[in-house]
């Protein structure tokens, strides 16, 4: 077993989200975590260590995967300067498109409109799938009614129709009090994941209170009977001792129903976005990402999310190595 599995889950949840968690003002005003490590002790084995920096930004909800990788790699490489930004995946796709990283975190599939701005700038990139993840509708643990909604339940409650919703306008038989919502902001892939499979286009509640940072959003819904949210599944497992976790049609967000593709339509993949020049030119940073896809599946299981088959991580190993 590798050392970092004996990391609690709270110091790798802590050390991500010392970077502002999925685009905090402070990230998105471009503050980086770095992994700088110590200088070689001087060892034989130091001269084979590899020298260099790679950086990277995007998503709140791969950002714990991603520091679970930069703390075990900086043991490894400890000469690589690896800093990663958490300004969200819209975010991180802003800064993958002006230059600025070699790799970007995203929860979403690149947009076709930041396609053709990465085309526009001349930067080719590839699509690197590092774990599953279970959208995680929440509300407070003394909500004891809407422990189970239907996907047409969950739009009626999200989507904005010009009135303030009770939840006794979604079910009689509810409390006759205010909805109060909590949900990522829209540079967030959650955002675009919940708007294109819920709310299908249509506006979200505008009194909803929207942050970047997932913590926010906890805090937000354990305060409140009457707030529900939404995030990854490892932020629900992080904070699931303050918060009561919604079935969709029937169904929990478990490892397994993830995995099996039976949580839907909740259930997506989480990607890394790749440079195509930074991994033929940057040494260190195609070592990182290979490192990345080679412990991916562990760190996700680790950090509260759904590893991919092992045969997807080859494959992707396979995709990496053609692009050296």
């Amino acid at each position: 077993m590798k050392k970092w599995k004996y990391l609690t889950m709270t110091a790798v949840m802590g050390s991500a989200l010392m970077l502002g968690a999925c685009g905090s003002d402070s990230a998105q005003k471009g503050n980086n975590a770095e992994t700088n490590a110590p200088a070689s002790s001087g060892q034989d084995a130091a001269d084979e260590k590899l020298q260099g920096a790679v950086s990277g930004d995007g998503s709140s909800t791969v950002a714990p995967i991603i520091e679970a990788v930069v703390e075990e790699y900086a043991g490894t490489q400890p000469n690589v300067k690896v800093s990663v930004g958490v300004s969200g995946t819209g975010g991180g796709f802003e800064k993958f498109i002006a230059g600025e990283t070699d790799f970007s975190n995203a929860s979403r599939p690149v947009k076709d409109e930041e396609k053709a701005k990465l085309e526009k700038a001349g930067i080719a990139f590839t699509e690197l799938p590092v774990a599953y993840d279970g959208l995680s509708v929440v509300v407070n643990p003394e909500n004891d009614w809407a422990k189970d909604l239907t996907v047409d339940q969950l739009k009626k409650i999200w989507v904005e129709d010009g009135k303030e919703k009770k939840w006794s306008d979604i079910d009689p038989s509810w409390p006759n009090e205010k909805i109060v919502y909590y949900s990522p902001g829209t540079d967030s892939g959650t955002y675009d994941y919940f708007d294109e499979v819920i709310l299908d286009g249509a506006d979200l509640a505008k009194s909803a209170t929207l942050s970047e940072d997932d913590n926010m959003l906890v805090q937000g819904v354990a305060g409140d009977k009457n707030a529900i949210g939404f995030f990854g599944y490892a932020y629900y497992l992080e904070n699931k001792d303050k918060l009561g976790i919604v079935n969709i049609n029937g169904v929990e967000p478990t490892n397994e129903t993830i995995e099996s593709g039976k949580y839907e339509p909740l259930s997506r993949p989480l990607f890394v976005y790749v440079k195509n020049s930074a991994m033929k030119d940057n040494e260190a940073a195609y070592d990182f990402v290979k490192f990345t896809l080679e412990n991916a599946g562990d760190m996700a299981e680790a950090v509260g999310y759904v590893s991919l088959p092992e045969d997807k991580y080859s494959e992707a190993l396979k995709t990496l190595e053609g692009l050296k």
